[in-house]
């Protein structure tokens, strides 16, 4: 071990030193959760995430073998919303997240994907494909009336061409659904690999499936925490039981290699509900391990 030990390290992201926006990869928190619909706090998440990350401070990547840390990276700070505002803090969102190299967003809660996915597709000019962990489609048209709430940010992805549902694959998946939903997913084209899939399959086959399916062309990563299960991430809003294993998880996140990722997100920790930080540290080591992915391939 060496340098600054871990509990001192700055309150950053991985500790990180540097702010502005011009960074290569840029870590942004979006503290927004008022479109949830079971227990509120992932607004607490980008600060639980940030300090959880301490711990991936004191080395390299032991699978890259880079240190994320020494990339062209900043940590821009939180987001502004509008307080009790969805859709007028979807635009913030948006507008905030437009002229970024490459966004690492920490939430809060699903919804922000949307308003990122709105500001990628105008950047790239064609539709995303997406590699989305998560317990839940989240292809719901409406949450209880409320049509952008956290259970909707890929029904509208969809049907705003942000992202093409045929290079579209959900991991993790196990909650209920309506059936005419879970129909309306699959006929539009998503691939859907539920949690007993990956347990059957394993992850390097579920490494596979995810490159045959978003083959080429960008493509964007959506990480819900309670794509886990909750023995290991209780600290979120909407846990499921049965979930994925984190070394199921780990594998196929870094067995990822070979896609075009141009932006990421991590959401739904909600502290409150956590213990001793394991789904905050579950958390951040998406995040590590994500830019040890897209890191390595930059300088290869």
């Amino acid at each position: 071990m060496s340098g600054t030990p871990t509990f001192a390290v700055a309150p950053s992201f991985l500790g990180l030193s540097r702010h502005d926006r011009a960074a290569a990869y840029a870590v942004a928190g979006i503290p927004l959760d008022i479109g949830v619909t079971n227990r509120t706090g992932a607004r607490s998440g980008p600060g639980a995430v940030r300090a959880a990350s301490r711990m991936l401070t004191d080395g390299d990547h032991p699978h890259f073998w880079i240190d994320p840390v020494a990339l062209d990276i900043a940590d821009i700070g939180d987001f502004a919303i509008a307080l009790g505002d969805l859709k007028e803090s979807y635009r913030l969102i948006e507008r905030q997240a437009e002229g970024l190299n490459h966004l690492l967003a920490i939430g809060g809660e699903h919804g922000i994907t949307l308003p990122l996915l709105r500001a990628l597709r105008r950047k790239t000019g064609a539709p995303l494909g997406l590699v989305h962990f998560d317990a839940h489609v989240d292809t719901w048209p409406d949450n209880f009336g409320q049509a952008l709430g956290h259970g909707s940010p890929f029904y509208h992805a969809i049907e705003e061409g942000l992202v093409d549902p045929r290079r579209m694959i959900q991991i993790g998946i196990r909650s209920p659904v309506q059936r005419a939903v879970w129909d309306w997913t699959v006929e539009k084209g998503v691939t859907i690999l539920t949690a007993q899939d990956v347990h059957r399959l394993g992850p390097a086959a579920v490494a596979e499936r995810v490159r045959q399916v978003v083959g080429e062309g960008p493509a964007y990563f959506s990480y819900d925490v309670d794509c886990l299960d909750p023995a290991f991430a209780p600290g979120t809003g909407t846990p499921e039981f049965a979930g994925l294993l984190p070394w199921q998880s780990q594998a196929i996140v870094r067995g990822l290699t070979g896609l075009d990722f141009v932006g990421m997100d991590v959401v739904e920790v909600a502290p409150a509900y956590d213990v001793s930080e394991i789904t905050a540290l579950a958390a951040a080591t998406v995040i590590w391990d994500y830019l040890g992915l897209v890191g390595s391939a930059a300088i290869s």
